[in-house]
């Protein structure tokens, strides 16, 4: 599974490897167990990064000589195709011996890889949309607004310095304040704390445009399937698509347990009396009273499948789960969806924290 702790060294272990990281070649040197992001950061390197978690993919590099522990990160971000290619993720990887790998960039010394800036905002508004959904919407000071792209996310920064990810649920064009969609995790250290003890007027640090689970530009009709609180990336995509005039057809299945979960089922309904060009299929996996409910059951994307048996000339864009995703995507490949057309963000829970663990999203990138 993602996200598991890594295993310790042996005793007696070489504690320092050195690296050779191209272009360049630059050199760095490796700490027991720290990652290859980390050691590179720490020499100075500007590589490219995002989410830190094994989940976005940013951080591929490319061994050449060496052994790494690839540590824990998402199947379908990593495939066995790609470790076989000597692809790893410097934000998982650990070096077992002196290492060398390239990195997909003109110049490590440039200074232009990462663009992700830190921002400290004002929790404004709090709403309970169910009993485990709760709306918050954050400011920056001034006038400050930050610019996105509809479907990213940003990294709640915690004060031991793990990060928890949140996309974006409203659109580009209304960001007067951040709305973020924060689902209650059973242990989770950040959404414990805000469905307890968050207040408005409380700061928040963060971090952040991140992401590339982006609509692209295109003809071909889009199927979007969301997990739980992976409606809000898509809220962002949709309302900016009606925004700009996207004319193209969008169907929006959204997976949950119960109806109780659909926690913005009548603003998904009104986009579809609005815009004849969506409609909405909420699809329930375990409903309380199924005597009551007349709408769809079962798994979402399967819900999906059979009402777009041939998916090919469609985009698919699927945000949830790592369990949805990993589902999903495989299943939606062997029904013709073409691998460049499609789009898929997951996010793992992360209960309370294991020491030793990578930063994991209670939610997001996800969502």
């Amino acid at each position: 599974m993602p996200w598991l702790r890594r295993r310790p060294r042996t005793a007696g272990a070489q504690s320092i490897y050195q690296m050779s990281i191209h272009p360049g070649p630059e050199h760095a040197s490796a700490r027991q167990d720290e990652t290859l992001l980390e050691a590179g950061l720490r020499a100075g390197l500007s590589l490219p990064y995002e989410c830190r978690n094994g989940g976005c993919g940013v951080c591929m590099c490319t061994i050449l000589n060496g052994r790494v522990d690839h540590g824990a990160y998402q199947p379908s971000t990593l495939t066995a195709e790609m470790r076989a290619e000597g692809k790893a993720l410097m934000c998982c990887a650990v070096p077992l011996e002196d290492i060398e790998f390239e990195v997909p960039v003109d110049n490590l010394r440039s200074g232009a890889a990462s663009t992700i800036k830190r921002y400290q905002g004002r929790v404004e508004q709090m709403e309970r949309l169910s009993d485990t959904v709760m709306r918050v919407l954050v400011s920056l000071p001034g006038s400050q607004r930050i610019t996105f792209v509809a479907g990213q996310y940003i990294n709640i920064l915690l004060d031991n310095g793990e990060r928890r990810a949140f996309s974006f649920a409203n659109p580009p064009h209304d960001n007067a304040l951040i709305e973020l969609h924060v689902r209650l995790i059973p242990g989770g250290r950040f959404t414990t704390h805000v469905f307890e003890q968050m207040k408005v007027g409380d700061s928040i640090d963060f971090e952040g445009p991140l992401g590339r689970f982006t609509l692209h530009a295109g003809t071909r009709p889009m199927l979007m399937v969301a997990g739980a609180t992976g409606f809000a990336p898509i809220k962002s995509i949709v309302e900016d698509a009606f925004h700009r005039g996207v004319q193209r057809p969008m169907e929006l299945y959204w997976g949950v347990s119960d109806v109780n979960d659909l926690y913005m089922l009548d603003l998904a309904e009104s986009w579809a009396r609005e815009h004849a060009n969506f409609r909405i299929v909420p699809v329930l996996s375990n409903p309380a009273d199924s005597d009551v409910w007349r709408g769809r059951t079962g798994l979402v994307h399967e819900a999906m499948l059979a009402d777009h048996a041939d998916l090919t000339g469609y985009e698919a864009y699927v945000c949830g789960s790592v369990k949805m995703v990993e589902a999903a995507v495989p299943d939606f490949l062997a029904h013709g969806l073409g691998k460049e057309a499609c789009y898929s963000d997951a996010f793992n829970p992360a209960a309370t924290s294991i020491p030793g663990n990578a930063p994991a999203a209670e939610e997001g990138p996800s969502a």
